[in-house]
């Protein structure tokens, strides 16, 4: 296995630059652009051009639009769930987990492109380059957060996550920016133009990463017996040892809750706005998202930096609650009062504030908490399906009380259950000195 010495500046910025790159499929593909270029097109419109309908013919099965929209991403991370482990395995062999990052990145950024072909008579081929996307875009994550303990210590690994989701926030508010120039400027008509924008700036910009970001693989291995089924016999060991380890143990189980509400929140915000929120006219509506979803962005760059020196200062699991506490009200917030455009700005400000610190400090406290092992891609790997299952879990279960309950704002219920759940969970967790995380 290659050796470098951690905390080395260029290895860390190659790392960091490749939430720049790839942080405007997050941002501009599922929460901001094609969200609302998804519902402009699926929705019918009467002969003024009023939307009348937000349904959607879907395999000869009538839904609304938004709930096709949960369902398909749910499929899709159900494919990054299989695949990630058989590729972590067959990784593992090769030796070039890098290789593997370059594939997922390219895979995701070339479906980007072709989401410029989406069109509501053909939906269901129209929806395989979004799931392509999601696929590349999460497959990519197991490879690129297991390089963080390799390349970061122990003191170092929560400023340096939250120095990759401030770049990202930053990388991809410039495109959104750019592509926003083009809408408003030239037309609406352009909108799938910024499809393409996407991967250019994915690609692009990863070839930074690519040439400086080193290869940490372990040697690759002469067996080939048992090759696709590698990465699922790998997961069900890191199970064993994570069922060993009690604080870990605990800190998963309560990450899969209240990540399962963080994930299902990034991905239906936009969609609960459009159709929840009482908007003066379609203009105002799509102007108001983006300029919600800008706000969000920046406040996310303060957001992680600032939950960073808080876990400094009382620790990871403390600021993780704290948190999770601010996602709790902003749930409740949501339900009960937020129906006109100012409440939206003030649920885009606080959500911002604790985005980018709650996924930054789960990710660096995860890291942490890992047991001495060479075989990082395993443990993330492991990390990454736990996410994904209960990402699937979060939308399908929105997207199922929606459908039921006829409106959104039910769902949100749900919602506040996991992050309970999530919070209640990290209160188990016992101070241990001999581990700083929990300090």
């Amino acid at each position: 296995m290659t050796r470098i010495k951690k905390d080395d500046p260029q290895i860390i910025k190659a790392w960091t630059f490749y939430d720049w790159a790839n942080s405007v499929f997050p941002l501009v593909i599922t929460s901001a652009i094609f969200p609302n270029f998804y519902d402009a097109v699926t929705a019918t419109k009467n002969e003024a051009g009023e939307i009348i309908s937000h349904t959607v013919t879907f395999f000869d099965h009538t839904f609304e639009n938004q709930n096709i929209y949960s369902f398909v991403y749910a499929f899709a991370l159900s494919i990054v769930v299989l695949v990630s482990p058989l590729l972590s395995g067959i990784a593992d062999y090769l030796g070039n987990k890098k290789r593997f990052l370059q594939f997922f990145c390219y895979l995701g950024a070339l479906s980007c492109m072709c989401l410029f072909l989406f069109s509501k008579k053909n939906i269901e081929i129209s929806f395989i380059p979004f799931i392509t996307a999601t696929v590349g875009f999460w497959g990519s994550l197991v490879f690129y957060n297991s390089y963080l303990p390799e390349i970061a210590s122990s003191q170092n690994q929560d400023k340096v996550s939250a120095k990759g989701f401030a770049m990202g926030y930053f990388g991809s508010s410039l495109l959104l920016i750019v592509c926003l120039a083009i809408i408003m400027g030239i037309g609406k008509e352009y909108t799938k133009y910024s499809f393409l924008l996407v991967g250019v700036w994915w690609i692009g910009f990863a070839q930074y990463t690519f040439k400086y970001l080193p290869n940490l693989n372990k040697t690759a291995g002469e067996n080939k017996k048992g090759l696709f089924s590698k990465g699922f016999r790998e997961l069900k060991s890191v199970f064993k040892q994570i069922v060993q380890l009690p604080q870990l143990k605990r800190f998963l189980t309560g990450y899969f809750f209240y990540n399962m509400g963080v994930q299902t929140i990034m991905v239906v915000a936009v969609l609960f706005a459009r159709n929840e929120i009482a908007w003066e006219s379609e203009k105002a509506k799509t102007t108001s998202l983006i300029i919600s979803i800008l706000i969000i962005q920046f406040v996310g760059i303060a957001g992680s930096f600032l939950f960073s020196r808080l876990s400094a200062k009382i620790g990871n699991i403390r600021s993780l609650m704290v948190a999770i506490f601010i996602w709790i009200f902003i749930c409740v917030f949501t339900y009960k009062v937020a129906y006109l455009p100012m409440h939206f700005y003030i649920v885009a400000f606080l959500v911002g504030l604790v985005m980018g610190g709650i996924q930054s400090l789960s990710r660096s406290t995860y890291s942490k908490l890992l047991p001495e092992t060479q075989d990082h891609t395993s443990f993330f790997s492991f990390y990454d399906v736990m996410e994904k299952l209960g990402m699937i879990l979060g939308t399908v279960t929105f997207g199922l009380i929606s459908e039921i309950m006829g409106g959104m704002r039910s769902s949100i219920l749900s919602l506040i259950v996991y992050f309970v759940i999530g919070f209640i969970v990290l209160l188990t967790l016992k101070k241990d000195k001999s581990e700083k995380v929990l300090n």
